[in-house]
């Protein structure tokens, strides 16, 4: 049965269900919501971080014409003040069609590094058409919050603001200073994220709200484990061109620039980059294997102790959630080609898109894949644009022990263990500052339910209160 047809519970109804505590949800979780209700002191915070999720995801903060992203901020800005933040102390910066905003909340030692909290505004495209719904008319169905960036990432944002106010009505007072940031172009150039990131270069460390998170069970729905992030894979895209004199249609050539980029690409799709394991992912295979099938969770073992061990490989590669966390992947994204219907095509292009495991430079990927071509009249070319190559951060004590101590508070007894980020965020830009970020999304969802930056995204709603005790203990013991 298609869970967004069943019984729709409206907002109004699941902010009641929010206040009493009980997440009702209608999708057979209910042991969930029982367990994850949240203390009466704190039922506010997450009713607010709810109603502002829904007013963000309504605005549809997308790059190019109409972009929003600015009036994200705005709505983001006035809950900081009405939540005590100093006006003065908050800034939206407008670039281009986008903007970002820098909350500072001062603390008490201001010899102390600040403590900086990082999100993003900025959204995938969706469109209404394709969905089962309108994205960006945020909706509650079933226990869960549906709309674009409800995922990724509005709803980390207000979850961080609204920890942040929390902590405020309390009468907490950090130590060093916190800062909130979120940039307005996470999703496409990344450009306000290195901007932010040059302004804030002088920070003890950050906490990015996009990246890792809690996984539930498939069929319990109770939390198996979390995972925090200390490194992500590099971005990369690169260029392939194949040109030719063309001719008419009528007079087929043996050489023609798409039929030659077609081979290149499918010996390049043929390419296997060596798979590896460092500190970070091979955490992440030891410790998550414990809630895996036996097949998967013998390959994740094996391939942590020997990642070219040919069988854990082959495993691994067959499943999406894991291919990305053994080593470098390349794959084509966009292709072009040809100049007209009824002539031989000129010239073919396509964009490889490729997430490189640390520690291998830019350039001796491009030049792996121009091997793997196997054509030398094929051009390849870096086309990166927004991105820097950046170490792990560190393994801080104080951190770890802050992440642990925070989840432990919303999930007691849950497993709590590093792991490589396969993607791509606003980390690397602190990290090339020699800043260490950590990502830490509080969000706790079934693998079966993430559809971040694809069709009918949604997050349980029943995550919302835990992740609020979360952020409460974590930003207070890293800032005091």
């Amino acid at each position: 049965m298609n869970v967004f047809k069943r019984t729709r519970l409206s907002r109004k109804r699941m902010g009641k269900a929010l206040l009493k505590g009980s997440f009702l949800l209608l999708a057979g979780d209910l042991t969930v919501a029982q367990a994850l209700s949240a203390p009466a002191d704190h039922r506010a915070a997450a009713d607010q971080a709810l109603d502002l999720a829904e007013k963000s995801i309504a605005l549809r903060s997308v790059a190019g014409p109409g972009n929003q992203t600015p009036q994200v901020a705005a709505l983001f800005r006035d809950a900081l003040v009405k939540g005590g933040f100093a006006p003065s102390d908050i800034t939206i910066t407008p670039y281009k069609d986008t903007a970002y905003l820098i909350a500072r909340w001062p603390g008490q030692d201001p010899s102390l590094k600040p403590l900086v909290i990082s999100g993003h505004m900025d959204v995938v495209e969706a469109k209404a058409s394709d969905w089962t719904h309108d994205p960006f008319k945020p909706q509650i169905e079933n226990g869960y919050l549906l709309g674009r960036g409800s995922t990724d990432m509005k709803l980390d944002d207000t979850l961080a603001i609204a920890a942040l106010l929390e902590l405020k009505r309390e009468g907490y007072k950090p130590r060093r200073d916190i800062i909130i940031e979120f940039s307005g172009d996470e999703e496409t150039t990344m450009a306000t994220g290195a901007i932010i990131a040059d302004k804030l270069s002088n920070a003890e460390l950050v906490l990015n709200m996009d990246g890792a998170n809690g996984t539930l069970d498939e069929k319990t729905g109770k939390p198996d484990y979390f995972t925090w992030e200390g490194a992500e894979k590099n971005y990369a895209d690169f260029c392939l061109t194949v040109t030719n004199p063309g001719g008419h249609s009528s007079e087929p050539r043996p050489v023609n620039a798409i039929d030659e980029l077609a081979a290149d690409l499918l010996r390049i799709q043929q390419h296997r980059f060596k798979p590896e394991v460092n500190e970070l992912s091979r955490s992440y295979f030891l410790n998550a294997a414990r809630w895996q099938k036996p097949e998967m969770a013998a390959a994740m073992k094996a391939f942590a102790k020997n990642p070219a061990d040919e069988k854990a490989i082959r495993t691994l590669s067959s499943d999406p959630s894991y291919i990305g966390r053994i080593g470098t992947t390349c794959v084509v994204t966009m292709i072009e080609g040809g100049h007209a219907l009824n002539a031989l095509p000129q010239k073919a292009t396509a964009d490889i898109n490729c997430r490189i495991f640390p520690g291998h430079p830019r350039a001796a990927i491009m030049e792996e894949l121009r091997q793997a071509a196997q054509d030398p009249s094929m051009k390849i070319e870096d086309a990166t644009e927004g991105s820097v190559q950046t170490a792990a951060s560190p393994m801080r004590p104080d951190v770890i022990k802050a992440i642990e101590h925070g989840m432990q508070v919303a999930y007691p007894g849950v497993a709590v263990f590093p792991a490589l980020s396969s993607g791509a965020s606003d980390s690397m830009w602190f990290r090339s500052h020699d800043v260490p970020s950590y990502g830490i999304s509080p969000i706790f969802i079934k693998n079966s339910d993430s559809f971040m930056h694809g069709l009918n995204e949604r997050t349980p709603v029943a995550s919302i209160a835990p992740a609020i005790e979360d952020l409460l203990v974590l930003f207070s013991d890293l800032s005091h």
